[in-house]
């Protein structure tokens, strides 16, 4: 993650006891209070040290199957590194639709993602799961703000996840110089079907309207449906799966243009000082989707 400017540095306020879960919230009526949350954010506000937590949640194998198939992973016990992430979802949702969460749900974009795979572990054992938000920064592009969320079996942690967002607003700060994306070995070619979207929803529950077809993208100011940034990721670390341990390494991914459904795709993957490089560009290799690296 690029390091902090100071000056403009945004801190959470004071961490509150978090919100405990027993079991994850309904999605329909998490999605229907995300949709109509307004936002109050004032630049410059500090944001609220909110937190979700869940004590035991339980990996169900056949949703474990199902996700590794939609991502192309093999049929394995070995545990995707973003599956997780994709379970902790409802975690994020219920921080953005509490009341002291003072912007939009709807809107924020998703601009990194950073996992950690620190040990390996029973799928069968009980995941005690937390979901908080972090550090905050103002940029040219509006406030940078992270959502943390941290895995333990066994009071031992074996999983963590730093997403930033994007809180669109106007600030004095200039614009940074954007870096070109490298492409690292030979291209392999992908085709993304139009209905991607939908059977991403279907398995992780994220029924985002811009994910789901060309008419309800229309409605948030897309020409097309887009994938979803979390799918992207996954494919790509599935397109590498048998070079990955079970644990004790980290995927980072910076997330650039958005993968219109149906595309054709370039995946580059190669070695660079020491860490493995991977991005995803269109079909004409002139625009990133995404790039990252594993250490």
């Amino acid at each position: 993650m690029k390091p902090m400017n100071k000056s403009t540095d945004q801190n959470s306020s004071q961490n509150s006891a978090p919100i405990m879960m027993e079991q994850l919230p309904s999605m329909p009526a998490l999605l229907g209070k995300v949709a109509f949350k307004s936002g109050r954010y004032q630049l410059g506000d500090p944001l609220p040290g909110l937190s979700t937590k869940i004590s035991a949640l339980h990996i169900n194998p056949a949703h474990l199957q199902s996700y590794q198939s939609l991502c192309g992973f093999e049929q394995s016990d070995k545990l995707p590194a973003t599956y997780l992430h994709m379970l902790a979802f409802p975690l994020f949702l219920n921080i953005l639709i509490q009341q002291d969460f003072p912007m939009k749900a709807m809107g924020q974009v998703h601009l990194r993602n950073k996992i950690s795979i620190l040990e390996q572990f029973d799928l069968g054992q009980a995941i005690s799961m937390t979901a908080g938000i972090s550090r905050s920064n103002l940029t040219s592009k509006g406030l940078e703000w992270d959502i943390d969320v941290h895995a333990h079996v066994d009071n031992q942690l074996v999983w963590s996840s730093e997403s930033t967002f994007l809180h669109r607003c106007k600030t004095d700060i200039k614009r940074s110089r954007v870096l070109v994306v490298k492409k690292y070995g030979k291209p392999q070619t992908w085709s993304v079907g139009a209905d991607t979207g939908r059977r991403y929803a279907r398995i992780s529950g994220d029924y985002n309207p811009i994910h789901l077809t060309d008419i309800t993208a229309r409605l948030f100011g897309f020409k097309q449906a887009i994938a979803h940034g979390m799918w992207s990721k996954a494919r790509c670390l599935a397109a590498m799966d048998q070079q990955l341990p079970a644990a004790g390494y980290s995927v980072d991914v910076n997330f650039h243009r958005p993968l219109f459904l149906p595309s054709q795709v370039q995946f580059y993957s190669g070695q660079r000082q020491g860490q493995q490089r991977f991005s995803l560009f269109n079909q004409g290799g002139d625009q990133a989707h995404l790039e990252g690296f594993i250490s």
